[in-house]
C-alpha cells in the first residue's frame, strides 16, 4: 500500500492506494533542483534569438515590466528582484520603471499578493498599476487583427520605450499553453478582445470545440494565432518566462525574443509534462496541486480537463479543489440555468462571453463522467454544475471500484495523458511539435 499527500488548498489529503491498481500519473523525467540567481542571469545572458537585456535598453528608455496574476505561480519574485537590477545596473532610475498586472478578467491584485509577486522591495518602490479589462478610459484601440478582431488594449503600453513581458509555461487547455503572448492578450487586453480571441475556440457552424484548439496544440490553433497577432502590435522588446515546480521556484528560465523563447519553452514543457498511458480508466483522482490552482472553480477547472484525457466515458473523475475564493465570477451560476452543453452552447452563440465557454466546458465534463468534487463551494451550486459534492475522498469513492484501475494525478494541470500504442506512437489524430510560422 502506497501513502501520497493530495494538495488541497494550503492543506493536503493522505491517501493511500494499491500501486497494482492505481497509477500515478507525473512529470517522467527527473526532478529538477530550483534555480540559483546565478543560474537565472546565466539564462538571461544567453537568450534566445536576442541580445541581452542589456543590449535593448539604455539610460533614457522608460520600462514597463508585464507581470502575471496571483492566480499562477511563476517565480515572479526571484525573476524580477534580478531583473530590476539589472535594469537599474543599466542606468535606468526607478521612477522611469513601472510594473502592470496582467490580469486580464481577472479581479485586480491586492497590495498583500502584489508584495508576494514582486518582493516587499520592489513592490514598495516601483509603480505598480492593476489592468481593468471593463475601463474604457484604460484601453486604447490599437489595430485590427486579420481575422477582423478589433484590438483594445491598456493605454499603458504605448507610454512607455520598452516593454518587457514575464510569465509561466504551462498547459492551456484551449490556447494550447499559458505564458507568451497571453501576457499581452488576453492578459492585457478589453473584456471585448478577450471575448473576440476566445470565441474562436468553438466552431458556431459545426458546434462544439473547433478543430486544432486544445490543450498543447499551436498550428492551426486560432485562439494561439489571434492572440500571438495581437502580442505583436506591441512587439514587447524582451520576454522571460518560467517553468516552475510544485512549489513555484523556477527550474527553467526561457528569456529572449518574446515569440521565439516562448516557443522554445512549450516544446520543451510538453516533451517534459506529457505522459503516455496505453488506455483511459475507469476511476481518476486529480489535485490541482493546492494553492493556487485550486483558488476558485474557473481555474481548478484546468485540472479536470486533464483527468478527463484519462477517464473513460461514463467513468468517475474526483477533483480535489478547495476553491476558496468561491466560483471565480460572482455570476457564473447563471450559465448553468441551462439544462444541457448543447443548450449552452446555443445560448453562446446569441450571447458569449468568456466564462460562459468555461461552464460549457464543466458542463460536458459533468455529463459525459461522474464528477465529484471535494471543494469548499456550496452543495447546492456543486450540484447545479452537474457534479457530486463530496467531503472527503472516501466519500467521493465510495461507488467507485478501484480494482479495475484508476489513475491519480498529483498536478492536475501540468501532466497532459496522451494515448499511445504499443510502440509508444502517439494515437491522437495531432501534431503537437509543430509551430506556426
Amino acid at each position: 500500500m502506497r501513502q501520497i499527500e493530495l494538495a488541497y488548498g494550503h492543506g493536503s489529503f493522505s491517501f493511500g492506494f494499491d500501486e497494482q491498481c492505481v497509477e500515478v500519473l507525473s512529470n517522467p523525467t527527473p526532478s529538477e533542483t530550483p534555480l540559483s540567481d546565478v543560474e537565472i542571469g546565466a539564462a538571461l545572458d544567453a537568450p534566445f534569438d536576442s541580445p541581452p537585456i542589456e543590449e535593448m535598453v539604455n539610460a533614457s528608455d522608460s520600462v514597463l515590466l508585464v507581470v502575471s496574476d496571483a492566480t499562477r505561480l511563476t517565480a515572479s519574485a526571484q525573476i524580477l528582484n534580478l531583473l530590476v537590477r539589472r535594469l537599474v545596473q543599466n542606468a535606468i532610475p526607478p521612477s522611469n520603471i513601472a510594473v502592470i498586472f496582467a490580469t486580464g478578467i481577472h479581479r485586480p491584485v491586492t497590495a498583500q499578493e502584489s508584495a508576494g509577486l514582486l518582493t516587499p522591495f520592489i513592490s514598495q518602490r516601483l509603480r505598480t498599476i492593476n489592468h481593468d479589462a471593463y475601463d474604457p478610459a484604460n484601453l486604447s484601440l490599437v489595430g485590427t487583427t486579420r481575422r477582423g478582431t478589433p484590438v483594445e488594449l491598456n493605454r499603458v503600453l504605448q507610454e512607455f520605450s520598452c516593454v518587457i513581458i514575464t510569465g509561466g509555461i504551462g498547459f492551456h487547455y484551449f490556447a494550447g499553453f499559458t505564458g507568451g503572448r497571453k501576457s499581452i492578450c488576453p492578459g492585457l487586453a478589453s473584456a471585448q478582445t478577450i471575448q473576440a480571441t476566445h470565441m474562436l475556440a468553438l466552431d458556431l457552424e459545426l458546434g462544439g470545440r473547433r478543430s486544432g484548439v486544445g490543450t498543447g496544440l499551436l498550428k492551426g490553433n486560432l485562439v494561439h494565432e489571434e492572440c500571438d497577432e495581437i502580442a505583436a502590435m506591441i512587439n514587447p522588446a524582451f520576454s522571460i518566462n518560467s517553468r516552475v515546480d510544485e512549489r513555484g521556484r523556477a527550474v527553467k528560465i526561457y528569456a529572449g525574443h518574446w515569440r521565439t523563447a516562448h516557443r522554445a519553452g512549450c516544446d520543451d514543457y510538453l516533451s517534459r509534462n506529457s505522459v503516455g498511458i496505453t488506455s483511459k480508466r475507469r476511476v481518476v483522482i486529480a489535485s490541482c496541486g493546492g494553492w493556487p490552482y485550486d483558488i476558485n472553480l474557473i481555474q481548478a477547472h484546468k485540472a479536470l480537463d486533464m483527468a478527463a484525457h484519462a477517464c473513460e466515458t461514463g467513468g468517475t473523475i474526483i477533483l480535489l479543489a478547495e476553491c476558496a475564493e468561491g466560483l471565480g465570477r460572482n455570476d457564473f451560476l447563471k450559465w448553468f440555468a441551462n439544462k444541457s452543453s448543447g443548450e449552452l452552447e446555443a445560448r453562446l452563440r446569441e450571447e458569449y462571453e468568456v466564462n460562459g465557454q468555461t461552464a460549457w466546458a464543466l458542463l460536458n465534463k459533468s455529463e459525459s463522467f461522474n464528477v465529484h468534487l471535494i471543494s469548499a463551494l456550496r452543495q447546492e451550486d456543486v450540484k447545479r454544475m452537474g457534479m457530486t459534492p463530496a467531503a472527503s475522498l472516501e466519500e467521493a469513492l465510495a461507488g467507485a471500484d478501484l480494482s479495475e484501475g484508476g489513475y491519480i494525478l498529483l498536478r492536475g494541470a501540468s501532466v497532459l495523458p496522451i494515448i499511445v500504442g504499443e510502440n509508444g506512437r502517439n494515437l491522437i489524430n495531432v501534431d503537437l511539435h509543430q509551430w506556426p510560422q
